[in-house]
């Protein structure tokens, strides 16, 4: 995610205003892609909870995982506030995609809370906890997955190979909404309001997966047309991989769900389509993380400097790890379940790395801003 520093719009199109200042030039703040590490934290944990293959210790040890990440949540809700700079991140063309982190920060959150959250909190706490953070999720994910597209193309400047990976994240709330929606399905009262919950995750799915295949094929495009991306915008590109790893994700819990909102012959249709959808864009995901990686290891050997973008590894992986885990659930078949070991075991090592880097970028930047003062 970008941070804050040596933000550009892009050259001015005929017919439109010129483009806005980069806003608080020189002087870093807290912006909306921080919330990614919400997000990365909370998939650890609750990607946990779906692994096919249980461990001693890692039920306990994730529970731990959620209970920081709703910290941290709280923590980076209330100084972002504070800071009253939403309209001016809203002005800029880099910054205004990453307001799809918060509502994402705040899904990923509840969903812990119903999966982990019963042992701390208890059960009933843990879903009305649900409750309020996926409606809120819901609410503000939705009004990105407009809004922010409509600010791109009103008021925002691009350049023809302008297009990245942190495109991707105003429409990839719905999809989030739509995974872990699922999950309260059978806590929603019985006859239309569990129909309602049930369609209405069924419309954001699709909502976030069509727009997710339009701006993965601009995203394409740019790869193959210009330079190889380079620097902080590199571990963006994994951000793909995480809408498609959402998408089989909310395949799967909607399937698990529907029998209980569903006629049986619906619902039936539902597991075909989680089985059958979820394994051909389980392999779509396959390719982009080769592709990732392989552009995140040639980085690599360039140099690439550590900045908050790393966050941009994790969730994505961790989305990879449970939806790898919804079809390992469904089908049985080794081909997915130690794959979600494997990944939910390089998940870990990453999510370590990026939060001890990030703790020391914190601190580094708490140093400057004494010395400053």
């Amino acid at each position: 995610m970008p941070t804050g520093e040596g933000r550009g719009t892009g050259p001015a199109l005929p017919g439109r205003p010129p483009p806005r200042p980069a806003v608080h030039a020189g002087r870093p703040l807290l912006v909306p892609g921080w919330f990614a590490a919400v997000m990365g934290t909370g998939i650890v944990a609750n990607a946990a909870v779906t692994l096919p293959r249980s461990f001693r210790g890692l039920q306990g040890a994730a529970t731990v995982v959620w209970a920081g990440a709703a910290l941290l949540l709280v923590a980076l809700a209330a100084a972002y506030a504070r800071q009253r700079a939403l309209r001016q991140h809203a002005a800029d063309p880099l910054l205004a995609p990453f307001f799809g982190a918060p509502p994402m920060a705040l899904l990923t959150v509840g969903a812990g809370a119903l999966l982990l959250g019963p042992r701390v909190i208890g059960a009933r706490a843990a879903v009305d906890a649900d409750w309020v953070l996926w409606s809120a999720g819901t609410v503000l994910g939705l009004g990105t997955a407009c809004a922010v597209p409509y600010l791109m193309i009103t008021r925002h400047r691009f350049a023809a190979e302008a297009a990245s990976g942190g495109w991707l994240m105003p429409v990839v709330p719905p999809l989030v909404s739509a995974a872990t929606g699922a999950l309260l399905v059978r806590h929603a009262p019985a006859g239309q309001p569990r129909l309602a919950l049930l369609l209405g995750c069924y419309a954001m799915l699709g909502l976030g997966l069509v727009a997710v295949l339009l701006v993965l094929a601009m995203l394409y495009s740019r790869l193959v047309h210009q330079d190889a991306p380079s620097g902080p915008v590199v571990p963006t590109v994994w951000i793909g991989l995480g809408a498609l790893g959402q998408a089989v994700t909310a395949l799967g819990t909607l399937a698990t769900a529907a029998p209980s909102a569903l006629d049986a012959s619906y619902a039936r249709g539902t597991a075909s389509l989680a089985l059958l959808g979820g394994v051909a864009l389980w392999g779509f995901a396959l390719l982009w993380l080769a592709l990732a990686a392989a552009l995140t290891v040639r980085e690599l050997r360039a140099g690439l400097p550590f900045a908050p973008t790393w966050w941009s590894f994790i969730f994505p992986l961790g989305a990879l790890v449970t939806g790898t885990g919804a079809l390992a659930a469904r089908t049985g078949s080794d081909l997915f379940v130690w794959p979600a070991v494997v990944l939910y075991a390089l998940l870990a090592a990453a999510w370590a790395l990026v939060a001890w880097r990030s703790l020391h970028h914190a601190a580094a930047h708490g140093r400057r801003t004494a010395v400053r003062a």
